[in-house]
């Protein structure tokens, strides 16, 4: 029963801050029509998501405060190697990243992160899946910076999304 009236309540709770958000205020008003399309909209979609994951909870909440710290030491990182590293002592690299990951949703995450975090970016994905190409501004051993990733963020996104 629950299921049927929460089919994915991740993006139930998304849409209900989303919408108080937008609204602006914290009134019941807001937080009741939050509810209604935050319920709605999950139910009629579910047909169109047959294979969704399972993602465990508590981890997911510890994996976004690692990556937003992350973030931030990264834009200082970054901002010291801007300022005081001169352009012929910088190491930039392509990165080939292995992947662990089989579901589409894990990838689209642990690209997104490598993205989000300031020196890196993903730029493709193998055709196979098995492969994820990752640009850093500087890596000065390729093979140290793809295990610290490996470790750092795809362990723990095979935990999330029971991998």
């Amino acid at each position: 029963m629950i299921r049927r009236l929460f089919p994915h309540p991740g993006l139930s709770a998304l849409i209900v801050i989303m919408w108080v958000v937008m609204v602006g205020e914290v009134s019941f008003g807001a937080l009741f029509l939050g509810l209604v399309v935050g319920i709605i909209v999950p139910i009629f979609t579910a047909p169109w998501w047959p294979g969704r994951p399972d993602v465990r909870f508590l981890p997911a909440v510890v994996y976004i405060e690692l990556v937003l710290r992350d973030i931030v030491v990264a834009n200082f990182e970054v901002a010291a190697i801007i300022l005081f590293k001169r352009n012929r002592d910088l190491r930039p690299a392509w990165l080939t990243i292995p992947l662990d990951l089989t579901t589409p949703e894990a990838i689209t995450v642990f690209a997104g992160t490598i993205s989000l975090t300031p020196g890196t970016v993903s730029a493709d994905v193998s055709a196979c899946g098995k492969f994820l190409l990752v640009h850093a501004l500087h890596a000065p051993d390729p093979a140290a910076e793809v295990a610290k990733v490996k470790a750092r963020y795809e362990a723990r996104l095979k935990e999330i999304f029971h991998a």
